[in-house]
């Protein structure tokens, strides 16, 4: 990791407001992603570590305050563009009807481009699926299988920042250090990796650099 910062957050609020609810995730945030971290995110649930992600990949804006990427105002970016190098894995995975093969491809024809057969078998490998997935409809996936599928189709992209929202929380013991330990290999190749997670324990395991969001505050916490 380096200290050139890749990402910064000056003074961000975030509300929602109905007629009967109100509530503000994110209160004043300020805080600087270096190039090559890995941070992981807890607190409890329904206090902004979702709409942070939201917020840094333009699917939302802040209400005040100021996101840079890489020294260029988020609002400048263009967000298909933002989205491929910043990339959100969401919780619940997003795939389309028809096969694995379908959805692996698909963020290549979208530019206009194409990838291999033996490529998305590797991509498969990487999140511990075999090959014979390719040819899977998507319907008949457990739900553990579909968000590696999910997983190794955003690692199709190579982003620059892979923004992780409690990637194992539908997988078992095993596939859970399986991906760990791909996700740190990722990150070790030079990467940033921000992994949302309520496990204290995953976190530990994963990093040194915790953020904790609670009552719309983040926390820096360095472990020792």
């Amino acid at each position: 990791m380096t200290s050139e910062p890749v990402l910064e957050l000056h003074h961000v609020f975030k509300s929602y407001h109905t007629p009967h609810y109100r509530s503000t995730p994110l209160k004043d945030v300020s805080v600087t992603i270096a190039k090559g971290a890995f941070i992981t995110i807890t607190g409890p649930s329904g206090t902004g570590k979702s709409t942070l992600f939201r917020l840094l990949t333009r699917l939302e804006e802040p209400d005040a305050g100021r996101i840079v990427y890489l020294g260029k105002p988020l609002l400048e970016w263009d967000p298909p563009r933002l989205r491929r190098k910043v990339h959100y894995v969401f919780q619940s995975p997003v795939l389309f009807p028809g096969t694995v093969a379908d959805n692996l491809s698909y963020p290549a024809r979208l530019a206009g481009d194409s990838i291999t057969e033996e490529y998305m078998s590797s991509l498969l490998r990487r999140v511990a699926l075999s090959e014979k997935y390719l040819s899977r409809g998507i319907g008949d996936l457990s739900g553990g299988e579909k968000q590696r599928v999910n997983i190794a189709r955003s690692l199709s992209l190579e982003p620059d920042i892979l923004l992780l929202d409690e990637p194992t929380s539908a997988l078992d013991e095993k596939s859970t250090k399986h991906i760990e330990q791909e996700i740190r290999a990722y990150h070790e190749a030079g990467h940033t990796v921000l992994w949302i997670t309520h496990s204290p324990e995953q976190a530990k395991r994963l990093g040194n650099v915790t953020w904790h969001l609670e009552d719309g505050c983040l926390e820096v916490l360095v472990a020792p």
